[in-house]
């Protein structure tokens, strides 16, 4: 599913970094406060609604009308449409100068937090949604929340298992030392690229950012960059991320040329073990897994390994959100909205056949996170509470812990495409991390 990058690329855009959506200038203004409340007789919503999603392979498939078929069982009098986007962030932050951009849509990155009252009804208390759905302080504005999450995602290394074996490695590595001996014993064993970049799509480096927290195994790891906190000294959880890859790249253990990478093309290459691992989000496993079956190969043979590091002999996992479902607070049809969005989160099954961790906390891990479950790694909801002021600080420093720019030339640094030394691209980093938050938000 070539839209799936468009997912894994928002959903991290909304879980680590927010712009300010400048394009809205003085938009929104809708009839802030009144409630999407959940409907109390299904048989009682009525009116036709729109629903934006980036999804556009599930809506050209006619997998979203499918959807919405089974929908219409239990909400007979609902006429649901969708509206396939392929630069979802781009094209809704142009709709949403005036009003028309649908009845259920995912909140864009380039949303303030701040601003999501002016824009999105609110769905419930923080009370009352955050006992049953998981991230609900995502979404939270003064004690109200405007979003559901789609769903969520672990982070973690794809990889093939049968390349790996066949250097010799059958147990996760539980340092980085490790995990860069076991990428050089894959190149000096196979002849296989160990670790592939894709540099050139660039979206998959932001992935390294939701490994925030599963290094010190730390739910909070998120909302503590709100500050001059020197994010990338020694010993902190973005300077292991990024020092990992910097180190990878550094030691001639990615491809040769990352400015020819091709996402597409990478799910046949890992599938046919010509590369052996990719940092992705858990979503990615069932695509992975297509691709093995499509060249013929065992799905089996393509599994998933937490960042490697150990916390009192385990590994740890931050789960974090994707997309948040909202209603427009201009929708003429809130309830018939509310109840898409209720439907789809607790009852569409979309979460067990996408294999990625339900928004729904009582809902049991995906099967594809089975290795996680069998070795005991421990999984947890990253925060995103602080969000907002960890926006403001990232923007102010133009940095982007959610854009490619500054990993691209991490690794140029790092294969000496640029100039630079790992200490003096950290310490840069720093410094303006830290100038930044002295005035960010005054």
């Amino acid at each position: 599913m070539g839209n799936k990058k468009t997912t894994v690329l928002s959903g991290a855009l909304v879980a680590a970094v927010t712009l300010v959506l400048s394009a809205c200038g003085g938009g929104g203004g809708g009839a802030t406060g009144e409630v999407a409340a959940p409907p109390s007789d299904p048989k009682g919503v009525s009116g036709e609604i729109k629903v934006l999603t980036q999804r556009t392979d599930l809506v050209q498939k006619g997998v979203m009308k499918a959807y919405a078929a089974e929908f219409n069982k239990i909400y007979p009098k609902v006429k649901v449409s969708f509206d396939g986007i392929t630069d979802y962030e781009g094209e809704v932050k142009i709709r949403m100068n005036a009003k028309a951009y649908g009845d259920v849509l995912f909140i864009p990155g380039a949303v303030a937090k701040n601003d999501y009252p002016k824009f999105f009804a609110p769905l419930g208390t923080t009370a009352e949604l955050s006992s049953k759905y998981r991230f609900s302080d995502k979404a939270e504005v003064d004690g109200k929340v405007y979003g559901i999450a789609q769903f969520g995602t672990a982070n973690g290394f794809v990889y093939n298992k049968a390349l790996w074996k066949k250097a010799g490695i059958t147990a996760w590595p539980t340092t980085p030392q490790e995990f860069l001996a076991g990428l050089k014993a894959i190149k000096d064993k196979t002849g296989a690229t160990p670790y592939y970049t894709n540099f050139k799509d660039g979206w998959p480096l932001v992935q390294w950012t939701a490994n925030n927290g599963s290094v010190g195994c730390d739910a909070n790891a998120s909302n503590k960059l709100a500050g001059p906190v020197s994010p990338w000294k020694e010993g902190g959880e973005l300077r292991a991320i990024d020092g990992l890859l910097y180190d990878i790249a550094k030691r001639g253990l990615s491809e040769k040329d990352p400015t020819t990478t091709n996402w597409e093309t990478s799910k046949t290459l890992l599938a046919e073990g010509r590369i052996a691992t990719m940092m992705l989000g858990s979503w990615s496993i069932t695509q992975m897994r297509g691709a093995a079956v499509d060249a013929g190969l065992k799905a089996d043979d393509i599994g998933f390994m937490p960042f490697p590091v150990q916390r009192g002999g385990k590994f740890c996992a931050a789960v974090v959100s994707d997309y948040q479902q909202a209603v427009s607070v201009y929708s003429e049809n809130k309830p018939a909205a509310r109840a898409w969005v209720d439907w789809f989160t607790e009852k569409s099954g979309f979460s067990e056949k996408e294999g990625v961790v339900s928004a729904v906390k009582s809902a049991p891990m995906p099967t594809t996170l089975k290795d996680f479950v069998d070795n005991d790694v421990t999984f947890f909801d990253r925060s995103e509470a602080g969000t907002a002021a960890v926006n403001d600080i990232d923007d102010a420093a133009e940095i982007g812990l959610n854009k490619p720019d500054y990993r691209q030339k991490l690794i140029d640094t790092a294969r000496g495409a640029a100039k630079g030394s790992a200490e003096d691209f950290f310490a840069d980093l720093n410094k303006r991390w830290d100038e930044a938050a002295k005035t960010a938000g005054s």
